[in-house]
């Protein structure tokens, strides 16, 4: 796998760190975007295992970091899920006149409902992939436990996310709250294939039911058995990987299908 490091800008103007991961020995069949997890960023080992599964399919990756998060610029305190899906449609854009438009979206956990979300901004994609994907991105409210009431009344607080300190405004909280997401599934026009752990204990296996059943055809649901969230054991996220790529070139194309 070869890779670029690039930088866009997002709505705001400010930098966003990017990689492009391209197949070894060709020109790629198709270029995927993908939206890492809440407080994340592009570079956790999961990303780079199923971007490897891809490019082995001959399918490029870019994956960026979000506004405020890991390499790009920005306030976090200042984003919300609105943003992000922003942020999702200008690597889109960035994408379609560096490279190639994306066919391929893939989101994982809160990236997951970010892509649903951004796919009707996104003219070329084809298909879109959820892991561990929230049914309403409200669902990651939750995670900021009794800090929630103290944003509420405050305005904002510092909140512990997996050891490191974010400062969360109520801003982040009524975008939530504004957002539609099954109306968004429902008039999803790409073939969606949706990857969710039963064992989940954040993102509870109910929300790809949910999805699920508010989607459209063509749909798939795959388990991903005794994975936990992140897909911190590397065959869980290597076998994500292969299924996505496997999946993936149904609709790519059959100029492509080996």
């Amino acid at each position: 796998m070869q890779f670029k490091k690039l930088e866009f800008s997002n709505a705001a103007g400010q930098r966003l760190s990017a990689r492009i991961d391209l197949p070894a020995s060709r020109d790629p069949v198709a270029c995927a975007l993908f939206a890492h997890c809440f407080t994340c960023s592009k570079n956790i080992k999961a990303i780079s295992n199923i971007s490897r599964s891809l490019t082995r399919q001959e399918i490029a990756v870019l994956r960026f970091d979000f506004t405020g998060l890991g390499e790009s610029e920005g306030d976090f305190a200042n984003t919300n899920f609105s943003s992000n899906v922003d942020d999702l449609v200008r690597a889109a854009e960035f994408m379609a006149d560096q490279y190639r438009a994306p066919k391929i979206l893939i989101g994982h956990s809160l990236g997951g409902a970010a892509v649903l979300q951004a796919a009707g901004q996104i003219p070329s994609a084809v298909a879109v992939i959820t892991i561990a994907a929230p049914a309403d991105p409200r669902h990651v409210s939750r995670a900021l436990g009794d800090s929630k009431d103290i944003i509420e009344q405050r305005g904002e607080a510092t909140v512990d996310l997996s050891g490191r300190p974010f400062k969360i405004k109520k801003q982040f909280l009524d975008d939530l709250a504004s957002v539609r997401m099954q109306e968004t599934i429902r008039n999803l026009k790409s073939a969606l294939l949706i990857l969710h752990s039963p064992i989940d204990d954040v993102v509870g296996i109910e929300n790809a039911a949910k999805i699920f059943q508010t989607a459209r055809h063509p749909k798939s649901f795959i388990s991903l058995d005794n994975a936990d969230h992140l897909l911190m054991d590397k065959r869980d996220s290597v076998y994500a990987g292969s299924i996505i790529a496997t999946w993936a070139m149904r609709y790519l194309g059959t100029d492509v299908i080996r």
